[in-house]
């Protein structure tokens, strides 16, 4: 059961694990439309990530990771 409210640490960190995904993707010149495809999630989702409006689950994570070639903990941190 989540938390409410959540602490204030949680959203930074979100924010962070969204800004790590779009350095990567960016990195690896792919689009939003691009890496939902790759990790069956649909660019909506995506952008979601990326703005800290949801987080990915750890399924998701590891999705991210093998299609952007980076080790989880480098999209975590």
């Amino acid at each position: 059961m989540p938390l409410d409210p959540m602490p204030a640490w949680v959203h930074p960190r979100r924010a962070d694990i969204g800004e790590r995904i779009r350095r990567y993707r960016r990195a690896a010149k792919l689009s939003q439309v691009q890496l939902g495809e790759r990790v069956g999630r649909d660019h909506k989702t995506i952008h979601r990530w990326e703005s800290a409006i949801t987080d990915p689950s750890l399924t998701d994570l590891l999705l991210l990771a093998h299609a952007l070639e980076v080790p989880l903990r480098d999209l975590v941190g």
